[in-house]
C-alpha cells in the first residue's frame, strides 16, 4: 500500500458506497470493500462473488485490509487537522494568537474590529509561553494528586483496621461473656448488635469518604492526563483548547479532610464491661474510677483486662490515626474532665522507668516534647529503678522514705491542684498549682522492668464495691 501523502481521496473510496472506506476488507481478486457495504451487496449475500468483478471468493470472512485501514486513519486525521487550522469566519490559515481573547485567529481576523486593537503573536511563540504556563500550573495538581493518593491509601488502611479492631472488640466481649450465667445472654447479644451498628456505620463513612477521594483522583488524574495529552499536541490544537485547559488545571483542590473519632469505640464496648452488668454478677465485678483507651495507645502498648492494665509488648500495626500518640510510649485515659474532683490509684508494679499524671488534650501526640506543664503535662516519673522527679521545669528530684508500689492521683480541676500521694502510708508525693484551660486526661506510660526488656506492668487499681439487697 502506498503511503497516505501519494494517495488521493479518490484512491481511498469504496466502489460500492463511493465514500472513504471504513474498515476495508480484502477480496482474493484485489479489490477493497467497506465491510459493511460488502455485507450488503447482493452479488455477495448470494454467490459470494465480487461486486465489480465477478471473481468467486475464497471461502470464509474476507480479512481487514490494515494497510489501507492506517492509510484511511491517517488521511482523515490529516484532513481534521487541516480542517482545525483554517478560521472558520475567513477560510484562512490561523496563524496568529490573541492574547486578549485567549484564542487562535487568521491574519484577516487581526485586521478586524473585533482583535485590531488587540495584542497578537505568532503561533509557535503564544504556544510556547502559554505550554510553559500550563506546566507550571500543572505541577501543584500533581502534588495534590500524590497528597490525595497518599490519604487514599491511609484511609484504607484504617478501614481495614477497623474490621480488624471490631473482630478483637467481639472476641474480647464474648471472652468476657463466657464467664458468666446464661442469664446474662441478653446483655451480650444487646453489646454485640451496639458494635456491629458502630463498625457498619463508621466503614459505611470511610466506603463513602474513599469513594469521595477515588472520584476526586479520578477527575485530577483525568484533568492532568488530558492536560499533558494537550501539551504534547499541536500548538494550535493546544491553543484552541487553551481556555479550557487553564480552566480545568486552575480547579480549586480541597484538602483531605483529617478525620476524628472514626475508629470503633473500644472502651465504649469493653470498658467496665462487667460493672455495668454489676446488679447481676456482683460478686465477680471489679469497678476502676477510669479505663484506658486503645485507640490513643502508642504501637507497642499491649492494652488489658478490660482496659485497665497496660505493658510494653511486641509492635502491633496501627493506624496513625490523629488521637494515637507515636511521640513516646503512651496511653491517655477514656474519659476527660473539665471541672470537679477526681482521683485514681496506678499500681506502679516493680518497673524501672514510668510516667503517670495527666495531661491537656492539645498536647503534641505525634512528636517529642517536654513533659512539663508548658507543653501541657503534669507527671511524675521514675527512671532507672530510684530516681524519682517531677517532671517541672526546670525538673524537680524528688526525695523519698521508701519505693511507693502504688500512687493514687488526685485532681482538683476547678483549683488547679495535681497531687500525688503514697497509697500504702498516704503521704504526698508532689502536687502541681497550676490553671487548666481545657479538658484534661489521665496519662500513663510504662517503661521496662530490666536489661533483657520484660515488661513491667501498669495497672488502675480496682475500688471496693458493696451491694446491698432489700
Amino acid at each position: 500500500m502506498a503511503a497516505t501523502s501519494s494517495l488521493s481521496e479518490e484512491d481511498l473510496l469504496c466502489p460500492l458506497c463511493s465514500q472513504i472506506y471504513s474498515l476495508p476488507v480484502l477480496l482474493n481478486c484485489g479489490h477493497n470493500f467497506c465491510k459493511v457495504c460488502l455485507g450488503k451487496s447482493q452479488e455477495w449475500k448470494e454467490y459470494r462473488v465480487c461486486p465489480v468483478c465477478r471473481y468467486v471468493a475464497a471461502p470464509g470472512k474476507p480479512p481487514i485490509n490494515l494497510e489501507l485501514k492506517i492509510a484511511v486513519d491517517e488521511y482523515q486525521e490529516q484532513k481534521n487537522t487541516r480542517d482545525l487550522e483554517v478560521c472558520c469566519t475567513h477560510l484562512q490559515k490561523m496563524t496568529l494568537f490573541c492574547h486578549n481573547d485567549e484564542e487562535p485567529i487568521c491574519l484577516a481576523c487581526q485586521s478586524s474590529m473585533r482583535h485590531k486593537v488587540h495584542e497578537c503573536s505568532a503561533v509557535e511563540e503564544a504556544a510556547r509561553k502559554k505550554k510553559t504556563e500550563i506546566s507550571d500550573l500543572l505541577e501543584p495538581l500533581k502534588k495534590k494528586l500524590r497528597v490525595l493518593t497518599k490519604t487514599k491509601d491511609q484511609w484504607e488502611e484504617t478501614k481495614n483496621y477497623i474490621q480488624t479492631q471490631a473482630f478483637q472488640c467481639e472476641r474480647a466481649i464474648k471472652e468476657e461473656f463466657e464467664q458468666l450465667h446464661q442469664f446474662l445472654q441478653k446483655e451480650e447479644s444487646k453489646r454485640l448488635k451496639a458494635l456491629k451498628q458502630e463498625e457498619e456505620m463508621k466503614k459505611e463513612v470511610m466506603s463513602k469518604k474513599l469513594d469521595n477521594i477515588k472520584d476526586q483522583i479520578r477527575t485530577l488524574s483525568k484533568t492532568i492526563s488530558d492536560t499533558e495529552k494537550s501539551l504534547r499536541g499541536r500548538d494550535l490544537a493546544f491553543l484552541q483548547d487553551y481556555k479550557q485547559t487553564k480552566k480545568s488545571v486552575k480547579c480549586i483542590i480541597r484538602e483531605p479532610e483529617c478525620i476524628r473519632d472514626i475508629l470503633i469505640n473500644s472502651a465504649q464496648h469493653l470498658g467496665l464491661l462487667r460493672y455495668k452488668v454489676w446488679r447481676k454478677m456482683a460478686d465477680i465485678i471489679n469497678h476502676v474510677p477510669i479505663t484506658l483507651d486503645p485507640n490513643t495507645a502508642q504501637s507497642n502498648l499491649r492494652i488489658t483486662e478490660e482496659l485497665t492494665c497496660m505493658e510494653y509488648s511486641n509492635k502491633q500495626l496501627l493506624p496513625d490515626n490523629p488521637e494515637r500518640c507515636t511521640n513516646r510510649v503512651c496511653v491517655l485515659g477514656a474519659a476527660g474532665f473539665t471541672w470537679g474532683k477526681h482521683s485514681w490509684t496506678v499500681d506502679v508494679g516493680q518497673g524501672k522507668d514510668w510516667n503517670i499524671g495527666v495531661v491537656q488534650e492539645s498536647i503534641n501526640r505525634k512528636t517529642a516534647v517536654f513533659l512539663n506543664p508548658t507543653e501541657g503535662f503534669w507527671v511524675i516519673s521514675l527512671q532507672n529503678g530510684d530516681s524519682y522527679w517531677a517532671e517541672t521545669s526546670p525538673r524537680t528530684k524528688l526525695v523519698l522514705k521508701q519505693k511507693p508500689e502504688k500512687i493514687t492521683v488526685k485532681v482538683d480541676y476547678d483549683k488547679g491542684k495535681v497531687a500525688f500521694i503514697n497509697a500504702v502510708d498516704l503521704t504526698t508525693i508532689h502536687i502541681f498549682n497550676d490553671r487548666f484551660t481545657e479538658k484534661l486526661f489521665p496519662y500513663f506510660s510504662p517503661g521496662l522492668y530490666n536489661e533483657e526488656k520484660i515488661s513491667s506492668p501498669l495497672k488502675i487499681c480496682s475500688l471496693k464495691i458493696q451491694v446491698q439487697l432489700e
